[in-house]
């Protein structure tokens, strides 16, 4: 690289304008992260220690759930526990006793809130010695409302799954340090992606990066506990989601990993170059990629003449909000600011860059991030700049829309299949749904009027 490059690339990076704020942070428990680890980790079962708070919310939070047996349970702590008169370590034994009997997990994760973490809980001194008197493994993920957004709870567990040691041997070294070459794959070092995704996703970036010649070494969360990848030193990892930094350090310093820095896969173009991104570090040039992108472009050109020079705001909830902005600028929107209740520059810097060279392309200046935003002044621009949509949390949408605006819960991000290739089409049915719903207003309330004249 040039001195002169050097530098253009600096100032280029300098535009970004990021502010903070004071706010609270809006945003739903990290406890919720149980809603869809308990499904993805299908061997596991999830135990939440605290208040009949927490019970509350996970109650109505996922009770429309019930029915489906889920894998999670409630352990409320009574006054006797905060008074630290009973003894913990008999009553967690009873309790997991009880949830090995009856649903036969392979893991149980104990999931700690704000009063564990304010009563100083030793959840870590107990797991250790009660998994070896019970013969099972347990897990502790402190996934409390001390984090800055609900989905960091997921990366609390895959944090905690990260620091567990190899359960199987390695059958000999040059499995450890090489992928075996063969037809379809070329030789590389062990590549493991983390972050939760349904399997259909996971089957879907898996075969994406089958076609370049590269093999996933594992994913983590795998489906089941006893499947989670082998991790050695010197293995290549990859995240899936903007949202999982202690994941990421965890793998690095801990299980002395090497992280890919790549853009996420969330559209056509963040997957392109999440792919073309792992292929460089293998030393593979990718194919057909640029012809993917295109169709994929192509297939979504309805959608995209709806939203084309519509203009968007985001409030702030999940840490996804960098990632769909990017998307949805190149797709043809205008984004007013990107609310974010959380920055982590590092782990997102690839993110960062592709929002950069995207507002490039399209001619439109870099949109202002806030990190940790005050929504009294959010709800002040928001009237001034008059967004054709604002993503915004469960709290603030029913308010936002008495006044006139177009809201989308940020949370259904969060759980619809948003990643790779073929699922971008999924982010614009979301994001055009009150457009489209709008529209079709616009037309009853016009026939009616005709009706009368």
């Amino acid at each position: 690289m040039t001195i002169k490059q050097d530098i253009n690339d600096k100032n280029l990076k300098e535009q970004i304008n990021f502010e903070c704020e004071t706010g609270n942070y809006h945003t739903f428990c990290p406890i919720s992260c149980v809603a869809w680890l308990y499904q993805k980790i299908e061997d596991s079962f999830f135990l939440v220690i605290g208040t009949k708070t927490c019970g509350y919310f996970l109650q109505n939070a996922l009770g429309v759930m019930i029915f489906a047996e889920p894998r999670y349970a409630m352990a409320e702590l009574e006054e006797g526990d905060i008074s630290a008169q009973l003894n913990d370590y008999e009553e967690l034994k009873r309790l997991c006793l009880q949830i090995k009997r009856d649903r036969n997990p392979s893991v149980i994760f104990w999931i700690g809130t704000c009063t564990t973490e304010i009563i100083k809980m030793d959840l870590e001194g107990i797991a250790p010695k009660l998994e070896a008197e019970i013969s099972l493994p347990i897990v502790v993920a402190r996934a409390n409302g001390l984090d800055y957004a609900f989905t960091q709870g997921e990366d609390t567990v895959l944090a905690a799954l990260a620091q567990r040691p190899n359960v199987k041997q390695i059958k000999s070294l040059q499995e450890k340090k090489t992928v075996p070459n063969n037809q379809d794959y070329v030789e590389h070092v062990p590549l493991i992606l983390f972050g939760s995704i349904p399997d259909p996703v996971v089957n879907q970036l898996t075969l994406e990066l089958k076609k370049q010649g590269i093999r996933v070494f594992g994913w983590l969360p795998s489906k089941r506990y006893t499947e989670l990848p082998q991790i050695y030193e010197g293995n290549y990892v990859c995240g899936v989601n903007p949202y999982l930094s202690r994941t990421a350090t965890t793998l690095m310093r801990r299980r002395k990993c090497k992280l890919i820095g790549a853009p996420f896969p969330i559209g056509p173009d963040g997957t392109r170059a999440w792919i073309t991104k792992i292929c460089t570090v293998f030393n593979i040039q990718p194919q057909g990629l640029e012809e993917r992108e295109i169709e994929i472009w192509k297939k979504m050109k309805n959608y995209l003449n709806l939203i084309n020079g519509k203009s968007v705001f985001f409030m702030g909830d999940n840490l996804l909000e960098i990632s769909l902005a990017r998307f949805l600028i190149r797709a043809g929107m205008i984004v007013f600011e990107i609310g974010i209740p959380y920055m982590d520059k590092r782990y997102q810097g690839a993110e960062l860059d592709l929002l950069q060279k995207t507002c490039k392309i399209k001619n439109l200046p870099l949109p202002i991030i806030i990190e940790k935003p005050d929504n009294y002044n959010q709800v002040d621009r928001i009237r001034d700049m008059k967004p054709d949509l604002v993503i915004t949390g469960m709290a603030h949408a029913n308010p936002l829309e008495a006044r006139g605006i177009n809201t989308k819960w940020s949370v259904e991000f969060t759980f619809a299949q948003i990643h790779g290739f073929t699922n971008a089409i999924e982010i614009l049915e979301l994001v055009t749904r009150p457009l489209r719903r709008n529209q079709k207003l616009e037309k009853i309330g016009s026939q009616q009027y005709t009706d009368r004249r």
